[in-house]
């Protein structure tokens, strides 16, 4: 299928293999910085307290909380077809969001780490009869030890920057071997496309992005309605999945502003929740009052910068402050999802560097439902410019839901590529159950 393993892919194994034994302290190192759940160590060894259920298997592999979003109508549609449906993914809060939506029924376990004999004892104990793979979190061992029982694999959703696909080019025989093993690879963009087919996938089709035609994320109507009363009447501003050298920048943004925008309140959501703290600290260090969301904190009249250092809440946010920052964007990260506030009527603002959703961006630019802003000036101006002109601010916000529902559609192009690949699953069992009340 893929032929025999470069050097490099050989080298990998042969570290991986080493590294082994010493897994618990990687994994207790881990755990001291909270990013392992410690319950749950043993499923990153490839062990389990959860039992296979009989039947037909579907393994859905999600690296964390965007890529588990994005797939989350697709698992739903998939767990309706009479199949079992086992998603995995590598971070404490990707857990948590598995944990509060996936469909009943469907099980979530930890990818185990990429070694050898963590992903075969995974294997063995979930014998996945089709494997998909969400965006690019491609781990070697994961890949080649599923393809040598014969899994199908096909990647969703596929995303492979440019970034990436330059440094991919300094290895092209281990890259060409990976891709090879893939039935199928559905791209998001049509630019994904023409790199994973360059690099050595056999087959790619361009489905769309899946993260388009996710729902809005929810919010519970109490919470909201507190946090509305909270702030009830006064101008608010966000900034949301903030990275570490953006909120300065929001917060002087805040400080220029507030003179002008009398009672103004600026929500900070940092990507990570745990630097909600270091964000506080910077906005009492500029001499405003900052709340803290995770302290069960509401804004007063007399808080400058409210902190929703939570998961989960995102929603709240988008439905209460028209005009929003996306963050990752202002620092070279490559932007945060841009899809989620449009959706839920705010206006967007974001820096130049947006290359995680570049095809989006740039839709929404031209729409003007989203406007660039290349450093701090230009963010505040642009800021002043939506919190003075509420109609504008209100095209912008209009124009930006109009431009991600007319890009939706891959959900259903995903499917059609997968019908054939779920009835060859489902036709064993229907032939059983003919059996069995003959």
């Amino acid at each position: 299928m893929s032929g025999n393993l470069t050097l490099v892919l050989r080298a990998y194994r042969l570290l991986w293999s080493v590294a082994a034994p010493f897994a618990p302290l990687l994994l207790a190192r881990r755990l001291k910085r909270g990013k392992e759940n410690g319950a749950r160590l043993d499923e990153r060894r490839g062990d389990g307290r959860t039992m296979r259920p009989p039947g037909a298997l579907v393994w859905l592999h999600a690296a964390s909380v965007g890529e588990l979003a994005s797939a989350l109508p697709l698992i739903a549609r998939i767990a309706k077809r009479a199949v079992n449906v086992l998603v995995t993914t590598g971070t404490v809060t990707s857990s948590e969001l598995a944990e509060q939506r996936l469909p009943q029924g469907v099980v979530h376990q930890f990818l185990p780490l990429d070694a050898p004999r963590f992903m075969r004892r995974f294997l063995d104990r979930w014998q996945p009869d089709l494997a998909l793979f969400v965006e690019s979190d491609l781990w070697p061992n994961m890949m080649i030890e599923t393809s040598r029982r014969n899994v199908p694999m096909i990647l969703i959703n596929g995303r492979l920057s440019d970034n990436s696909f330059q440094r991919w080019r300094y290895l092209p025989k281990t890259i060409g071997n990976l891709l090879r093993r893939f039935d199928l690879c559905l791209a998001g963009t049509p630019a994904d496309a023409m790199r994973l087919s360059e690099l050595g996938a056999p087959r790619v089709l361009t489905s769309g992005n899946l993260k388009l035609d996710v729902p809005p994320p929810p919010a519970d109507p109490a919470k909201l309605a507190e946090l509305s009363a909270a702030i009830f009447g006064r101008p608010v501003i966000a900034a949301t999945s903030t990275h570490a050298g953006e909120d300065a920048l929001i917060v002087e943004a805040h400080s220029r502003l507030r003179p002008n925008f009398p009672g103004l309140l600026t929500v900070i959501a940092p990507r990570h929740p745990e630097r909600g703290a270091a964000v506080a600290e910077i906005a009492q260090g500029a001499g405003l009052t900052a709340a803290l969301r995770s302290r069960g904190e509401l804004p007063s009249d007399a808080t400058d910068i409210y902190v929703a250092d939570t998961m989960g809440e995102l929603g709240l946010i988008y439905r209460l402050a028209p005009v929003v920052f996306v963050g990752g964007s202002l620092v070279r990260h490559g932007g945060q999802n841009p899809i989620e506030p449009a959706k839920l009527g705010a206006a967007i603002l974001h820096g130049p560097h947006v290359w995680n959703f570049a095809d989006i961006y740039q839709a929404l630019d031209q729409a003007r439902g989203a406007e660039p802003v290349l450093d701090e000036d230009r963010l505040t101006a642009a800021l002043a410019a939506m919190l003075a002109d509420r109609q504008a601010c209100a095209r912008s916000a209009a124009a930006a839901r109009q431009t991600v529902d007319a890009l939706g559609g891959a959900l259903e192009r995903t499917l059609q590529s997968l019908d054939p690949y779920l009835m060859d699953l489902l036709l064993p069992q229907r032939s059983r159950q003919g059996e069995a009340h003959a």
